[in-house]
């Protein structure tokens, strides 16, 4: 028997398809509204390291998603001219496509028998003590034991809940593409110098990498494909080693993502009630450790964790909930956010020490 047995998880992303597809399996019935037509990711790579690679694994998509991906162990520090500077340890890594990764995980749902409301919204909802009523923007209406806003940084759930946070940025905006991978790239590479705060690449296949550029944060919301696509050659000019191979592919404005690092963290209960808000929705930090994804994940997987051992939705879920997600997800989100401070006042950081103290903390379970 489980603490619930109707979820209606607002937003088709990685967390609540994870979380739909555990409790799917556990025989709740489980419903999903996404307000796109399909399931769309934004970005172009990910690097997934222990703690994302249990969920995928759990899941049941971490095979199929190496067969796609790029498998490597360390991480290397080139300068501006293409010299490698260092070779340093790291945990076994998966460099994988974020769109690819959200497909399997789509797949898993379906087939654990998710019901999909694509195309729609929730417009309002009202909670009582032994339920959520759900008013959606199709003007259908429905009533669950529980609501997990899943539905991302900008969650409209979190402020129908009438939770104020909202995502800060850090300062700091980057450029994401996909590309062809270069030989001799068969780690993440990094580089700390020349024009952008960073410069570096992960391989996402046999052939493929994502590459990226971080600058000052700037609006380039008008800017045209073309006018983006100069952008981002302008900041890999200088750079050389693989850059000259990746800047031959910086040639399709479509395939470019610009986005502002940002930073989030609901700092008290993430639910209110009956309705809980999980990953990207309740806490998101800038991707200078590689561990907001692995976070999102998590907090899917020990909230179903909780919802299938349980017998009753009472506040006791909610504090073991919050006791094994809050600090953690915190540390991430500080030692991410640490680290992006450091690019702006270009501080000399210990940034091995920093990201070793978070893959201590990542290595364990949640």
């Amino acid at each position: 028997m489980t603490s619930v047995r109707t979820v209606l998880v607002v937003g088709g992303g990685n967390s609540g398809l994870t979380l739909a597809t555990l409790l799917a399996r556990a025989g709740v019935s489980i419903e999903i509204v996404e307000r796109n037509l399909q399931f769309v990711v934004l970005g172009s790579g990910i690097t997934l390291q222990g703690p994302a690679a249990r969920v995928l694994q759990e899941v049941g998509v971490l095979d199929e998603l190496r067969r796609h991906g790029y498998e490597f162990t360390g991480l290397r520090l080139r300068s501006v001219d293409g010299r490698a500077l260092a070779d340093l340890p790291s945990a076994p890594t998966l460099g994988a496509y974020r769109p690819k990764m959200t497909e399997l995980l789509a797949a898993a749902a379906t087939e654990a028998g998710v019901t999909l409301r694509l195309g729609a919204s929730v417009t309002s909802f009202t909670q009582d003590g032994d339920g959520v009523d759900v008013v959606f923007s199709d003007g259908d209406t429905a009533r669950y034991d529980l609501v997990v806003g899943a539905d991302g940084v900008r969650s409209t759930t979190r402020r129908q809940l009438g939770i104020n946070a909202e995502p800060r940025p850090t300062g700091l905006g980057v450029f994401r593409v996909v590309a062809r991978r270069p030989t001799d790239v068969a780690t993440s590479e990094l580089c700390y110098d020349g024009p952008c705060y960073i410069a570096g690449c992960t391989p996402t296949g046999p052939d493929s990498l994502y590459a990226f550029l971080v600058e000052a944060a700037r609006d380039r919301s008008d800017h045209t494909p073309a006018q983006i696509v100069a952008a981002m050659r302008e900041l890999a000019e200088p750079y050389h080693g693989p850059w000259d191979e990746i800047r031959e592919d910086i040639t399709d404005g479509a395939r470019i993502n610009y986005t502002w690092f940002e930073h989030l963290l609901i700092d008290g209960p993430w639910n209110r009630g009956r309705v809980v808000l999980i990953g990207d929705a309740a806490h998101t930090c800038p991707p200078t450790i590689a561990q907001g994804g692995a976070m999102a994940l998590e907090d899917a997987v020990v909230l179903a964790e909780l919802l299938v051992d349980g017998t009753a939705l009472d506040q006791g879920v909610w504090d073991a909930f919050h006791a094994r997600r809050y600090d953690r997800a915190k540390t991430v989100v500080d030692a991410s956010n640490t680290l992006a401070q450091w690019q702006l006042d270009h501080v000399q950081g210990d940034i091995p020490g920093l990201m070793r103290s978070i893959a201590m903390l990542t290595s364990q379970p949640a």
